[in-house]
């Protein structure tokens, strides 16, 4: 759909003999074309606007509160008419933002169906103690007349899932003296109600709610229909609370570890919690990740979770200007860098990005290919092409 920017500049025509310029009111329709380049009637709206700081750079008689004015609205133009080009490829928008978003093709690729080469796959194995043997005997009214002796069997193994209720009765004994005193054994710990859940339907409830991420309701109707156990919401509800309490001393653990790392990645995305906004934050290394929900996006966030207040080390973000206050140093992440170095490209039509694009994937590439880390040579080689990419432009 085309969007509506309500600006015009033209010559006072009420008034001749001045050349001032006044503001008058009319509806331009901008749309987007391929590549996010503005235009009107086919016309680049950037350079319209440019011809019009121009000509108000060039008319001498024009009040300064009026040019100030003008330059305001040009300037709120520009920005409004910048954000219509940007969506997920070249800036921190999600691709759910994206206008008729459409899916690419997949390219045709030489690779056979299946597992590539080096991949781990998932193959089953035979078990050295099946669960249950069951022998399968030759019909002899089958068999040629003769004599025949056992020499051993042929295998197969079918791996299968038996879901199943299992229902323990803890009996406690219950002993009386000759003076009618009665005394009971003791149940175990955790088994205090005469009807409860066992440790088995807790763990399945929280693995699926808060890992698969299955809604409540459906993990209700699986252990019914599966299993014929009445759980309602409140239950898995329940047994989240608990096992996030059981967690305590672990989150204390990789607070810790992510703190005394030499590197670290944070970021945070907005999601939504009982219909307001909130921002999930996250901080991790290539082995733990740290999820935290706030209501601030900021330091005051930041703070609370209380892992990038003490550290010291590398901190990689994506320019968010708070993580600047932690850390000792910061790197830049590259995947923004890529994105915002598109929208140069294609939108501003900027040549030098699509260069600085092509090396910054050339250079992860090559760096992928040496096992994660460059040798010294190679590494200034590669430092030296980007300055001089800079220096050819800046």
């Amino acid at each position: 759909m085309p969007s509506y920017v309500q600006i015009f500049l033209e010559s006072d025509t009420e008034h001749p003999g001045k050349k001032n310029l006044v503001l008058k009111t009319c509806v331009i329709v901008v749309s987007q074309t391929r590549g996010y380049r503005m235009t009107l009637d086919h016309i680049n709206v950037d350079e319209s606007i440019k011809r019009v700081k121009d000509l108000i750079d060039a008319e001498i008689d024009l009040s300064p509160a009026l040019k100030a004015s003008i330059d305001v609205l040009l300037l709120l133009v520009s920005i409004l008419l910048n954000r219509l080009g940007l969506n997920s490829k070249n800036s921190s928008k999600p691709p759910s933002t994206d206008p008729n978003r459409k899916k690419k093709s997949r390219k045709t690729s030489d690779r056979k169906p299946g597992g590539q080469p080096g991949h781990n796959g998932k193959t089953l194995h035979k078990v050295e103690v099946p669960d249950e043997i069951k022998t399968i005997p030759i019909d002899r009214t089958s068999l040629p007349q003769g004599q025949y002796r056992e020499v051993g069997f042929e295998a197969r193994q079918v791996i299968d899932v038996d879901i199943a209720t299992v229902v323990t009765e803890w009996r406690a004994e219950i002993l009386e003296d000759s003076q009618g005193n009665r005394y009971t054994a003791c149940f175990p710990e955790g088994v205090t109600r005469p009807v409860q859940y066992g440790i088995g339907v807790k763990i399945n409830a929280v693995y699926m709610s808060q890992y698969q991420l299955i809604p409540y309701n459906r993990i209700e109707d699986h252990f019914l229909d599966q299993m014929q156990i009445p759980v309602s919401a409140g239950s898995i509800h329940n047994f989240n609370l608990d096992a996030f309490d059981r967690l305590d001393c672990f989150d204390i653990w990789v607070k810790n570890q992510l703190a005394l790392s030499d590197l670290l990645h944070t970021d945070e995305t907005g999601i939504n919690i009982g219909g307001k906004r909130n921002w999930l934050h996250c901080t991790s290394t290539d082995g733990l990740s740290y999820f935290y929900p706030h209501t601030k996006r900021g330091c005051d966030a930041l703070d609370e979770i209380g892992i990038l207040p003490l550290y010291k080390g590398i901190i990689c973000h994506d320019h968010w200007k708070p993580y600047y206050k932690y850390g000792s140093s910061h790197s830049l992440c590259n995947a923004h860098h890529l994105r915002e170095l598109e929208r140069a490209s294609e939108q501003d039509g900027q040549q030098w990005a699509s260069r600085m694009s092509a090396l910054l994937k050339e250079i992860n590439e090559t760096t992928q290919s040496a096992g994660g880390r460059l040798e010294t040579t190679e590494s200034e080689k590669y430092r030296k092409r980007y300055r001089d990419l800079l220096r050819e432009w800046f």
